[in-house]
């Protein structure tokens, strides 16, 4: 097996060999690296008590999904007899073994945050989360008659003796393994109880005060289910269901009688995983693991409650003393309106008027989804003069505004083709539901592509208008989902530009039509253009590099998987590119191997907010005046879409990303880009083997909290009566990324410029110059935003006298490196690692002497 520490070994670029096996990380051990991070939030004491809670409960849903869809595959890989190694160099057998042994410890660190800090935290601050013994005996008497009266009814025990076969247990069901005895007998009986997912999941002894989880009101009066015979054990259990059911498309005659068949059999499927109560009887275990056909290894022995889904029923709870300030998404600036309701057209503040203005950068949840997505949609709906509205929606809410605006559409005479995606996973049923809706109200659906899943998140309106038909489009990174849209990240284009308005004709035609064309003028579309286009420009950074100019790449995505990817990226890296990667999970790449990819930083944010948008920068040559006019390059370039560097999202779905040509949306991304780069607070930067530490602000510095300081600014430039975009005004300095080329004209390039067919870009003439200062970004902190200056890697060379104390102890055990990009190498027992400040450096040495 190929370890996963790589170390930072020093490497020839020239004999970099993009195939060895260590230079990759395992995509499933990153993935458990991303949900360490996510556990950290409910562990990390500087959180409010109720914000930790939560963070409790996400861990054990991100769990969940893990073991149902990574998990699941690799043991359907097993079992299907599957040798072949990932590019990493690890079996499905390696993986699934590496994968349940770092998992345990995960789950053991869960159980003692809530055990031992999260629940005596609540104790103390009134909310207590009692066993059932240490309720009162009147409390008890009371829970016996609540027990009694709504509780008893819903129960169903189920037996396992030769007159009664095993029971089947639902996915992610939670039970009781109950031991019964004659009174006259020897021998146990084993009965399965299910814990009723229809009540509430703490019973409220006083309300707002004191709770008693349900199972423990079940099992201290199982005698009133088992009457006549004696409880000899009651022992929580809860199992994990395989979700990657499939079938082969190609020969399903019906997509929709397919997806009911996989969710059907999804609900019988395999067992992967079985967690149960600490001190649960070797008879109890024995028969739920024989009865499974479960090995050991998939045990998961936990003290505490086995599920903490539930618990977040304590955040409605009034009180805002252990909250995060509530957040209510702001209006965007360009679209706030007293003059036109939502739904109606008609007057010159109508939306369709201010993108033809210019192109409208929407970032949710700071900006509310309502008044600008779903006001699109349904002011299209309205408008006499739309023609037709085609929407692609991956998942949606179940009482979605978004398909009632479709349907309203369609009963105003509209053409309406909606192409929703039944094969989104976990949210089938609920597409399904929509389909048949949609269609019963005489709208055009498709279903899916064969092979291939829809994930764009595109939107097209064609309106009629003085001088001819205009195209409106919605290109985004998120969901057509007004719940997720409070909680995830996301961003949004609404834009005028013909070209990407004739790319979605493009690629709604598809849906509905036989073939996908190859041929785009400005969209990114996977299968078809994206993977391509994206190596070309990381190749051309690598060239402009070559070329002795300075030459960046910055890519916020949620994953970074794609192998092929990596490897283009670390050959820029040999090149001398400098590269900042901020990617919110999965990562395969390695960042700080001398030689290799030690011009790469990989960051990951965690927040109260999930990261969810894709932003790509490539700086193109921009900063070079004296560019050739033949040489290709000179605009940077920015883009955001549905796609992350995934193998499955260039090769195997349906994706669009849009060229960001709009100075004032470059500066907002931009700005979003150094903030993340520059945040302290949530922040973690990744190890090359992996591993991931979290930056810290130093005493003197304020916190710079990348979700906060964007709730700050979207409030403060709605407020505003002089700003309208997204994000206030005063927000941008001069930073290190470029909007422009120095030394060029400013403003949009050229069409041809940003045309996927058209290649590398000519070269413009003539503008001012933009400086490349370090970055200033606004802050929040206890009160008001602030502004901190970030000096860069080249103000942390400190002088001796100033190092931290692990440098100035430990001498032997770094040194400053020849790199324009690191002020300090740490030697470690794996190899070298880069760190670009004094401080970085002493937290490696005292991690690696500890």
């Amino acid at each position: 097996m190929v370890p996963e520490t790589a170390g930072a070994a020093t490497v020839d670029g020239a004999d970099f060999d993009r195939s060895d096996p260590a230079f990759y990380l395992n995509r499933e051990l990153s993935e458990l690296a991303y949900q360490r991070r996510v556990l950290h939030e409910a562990i990390d004491e500087r959180n409010p008590l109720l914000e930790r809670v939560r963070f409790l409960s996400i861990f054990t849903r991100n769990m969940d999904e893990f073991f149902m869809k990574r998990v699941g595959g690799l043991k359907q890989q097993i079992e299907a007899g599957v040798t072949e190694r990932t590019v990493d160099g690890r079996t499905p057998a390696e993986q699934w073994e590496a994968v349940l042994d770092a998992a345990r410890p995960m789950f053991a660190r869960q159980t003692d945050c809530y055990e031992n800090v999260v629940r005596p935290a609540l104790a103390e601050a009134g909310i207590h989360v009692l066993d059932y013994e240490e309720c009162s005996a009147a409390e008890r008497a009371e829970m016996r008659e609540y027990f009694e009266r709504s509780v008893l009814p819903t129960l169903t025990p189920l037996a396992f003796d030769p007159a009664h076969p095993f029971p089947f247990i639902s996915n992610l069901s939670l039970s009781l393994a109950v031991l019964t005895r004659e009174t006259d007998g020897d021998g146990t009986t084993f009965t399965r109880v299910k814990i009723p997912q229809n009540l509430p999941r703490l019973v409220a002894v006083v309300d707002g005060e004191r709770y008693v989880p349900i199972e423990d009101v079940i099992r201290a009066n199982l005698d009133l289910l088992f009457p006549n015979v004696e409880v000899v054990e009651a022992s929580l259990f809860r199992l994990t269901r395989n979700a990657e059911v499939r079938r082969d498309e190609e020969v399903a005659e019906d997509l929709i009688d397919m997806i009911e068949e996989v969710l059907e059999q999804r609900r019988f499927a395999t067992v992967v995983r079985l967690e149960v109560e600490a001190g649960m009887s070797e008879r109890a275990r024995r028969t739920i693991v024989e009865q499974l056909d479960l090995d050991e290894r998939e045990v998961f022995e936990r003290p505490g409650p086995l599920d903490y889904r539930e618990f977040t029923r304590l955040l409605e709870l009034d009180r805002p003393d252990l909250k995060l300030p509530e957040w209510t998404p702001q209006p965007h600036p360009r679209l706030q309106r007293q003059r036109t309701p939502l739904g109606e057209a008609g007057d010159e503040a109508d939306i369709f008027a201010r993108i033809r203005e210019d192109d409208i950068l929407l970032h949710h949840p700071y900006h509310s989804f309502t008044d600008t997505v779903q006001r699109f949609l349904a002011e299209a709906a309205a408008d006499p003069d739309v023609l037709a509205i085609k929407a692609a929606i991956y998942r949606t809410a179940s009482d979605s505004g978004i398909i009632q605006s479709l349907i309203d559409a369609a009963d105003n005479g509209k053409q309406v083709a909606v192409m929703v995606e039944l094969k989104a996973r976990f949210d089938e049923q609920n597409n399904l539901e929509w389909v048949r809706r949609l269609e019963e109200n005489g709208i055009h659906v498709a279903y899916g592509t064969i092979g291939l899943k829809t994930h764009t998140k595109t939107a097209l309106v064609v309106r009629e208008e003085d001088d001819g038909v205009e195209l409106y489009s919605h290109v985004a990174t998120g969901n057509y989902h007004s719940e997720t849209a409070k909680g995830y990240v996301d961003l949004g284009l609404l834009t005028a530009d013909r070209d990407i308005g004739q790319d979605l004709v493009k690629v709604f035609n598809f849906f509905t039509g036989p073939s996908l064309d190859e041929q785009f003028r400005k969209l990114l579309i996977a299968p078809v253009t994206m993977r391509d286009r994206l190596t070309e420009c990381i190749r051309r950074e690598a060239d402009h590099a070559r070329e002795g100019r300075e030459a960046r790449i910055v890519a916020k995505v949620n994953a970074l998987e794609d192998p092929d990817l990596v490897a283009e990226l670390y050959e820029a890296a040999t090149a001398g590119v400098d590269i900042d990667l901020i990617v919110r999970d999965i990562c395969r790449l390695r960042p700080g191997i001398e030689g290799v990819s030690e011009t790469i930083d990989v960051y990951s944010v965690v927040g109260r907010f999930l990261e969810h948008s894709r932003i790509y920068y490539f700086e193109n040559g921009a900063r070079d005046p004296e560019l050739p006019v033949d040489a290709p390059g000179g605009h940077p370039e920015y883009y955001i879409g549905s796609a992350d560097w995934m193998t499955r999202n260039l090769d195997s779905r349906v994706e669009a990303v849009a060229p960001v040509e709009d100075p004032d949306i470059r500066e907002q991304l931009r700005f979003v880009l150094e903030l993340m780069l520059a945040d302290n607070r949530k922040c973690w930067e990744m190890n090359a083997d992996g591993t991931y530490e979290q930056r810290q602000p130093a005493p003197d510095e304020p916190d710079i909290s990348t979700q906060a300081v964007l709730m700050d600014q979207t409030r403060r430039a709605a407020a505003a009566d002089d700003v309208d975009r997204g994000i206030a005004a005063d927000a941008f300095h001069e930073t290190d990324l470029l909007v422009d080329a120095v030394g060029r004209d400013s403003g949009r390039p050229a069409a041809d410029e940003a045309s996927v067919d058209a290649g590398d870009s000519p070269d413009a003439a003539g503008s001012e110059s933009e400086a490349s200062e370090p970055p200033t970004v606004p802050t929040e902190a206890a009160g008001p935003a602030t502004v901190a200056e970030s000096n860069g890697a080249e103000a942390a060379v400190a002088t001796n006298c100033d190092l931290p104390a692990a440098l100035s102890e430990h001498p032997d055990a770094w040194y400053r490196p020849d790199s324009d990009h690191y002020a300090f190498a740490v030697r470690t027992p794996d190899g070298t690692v880069y760190r670009k400040t004094a401080d970085g450096a002493a937290s490696a040495i005292e991690r690696y002497r500890d």
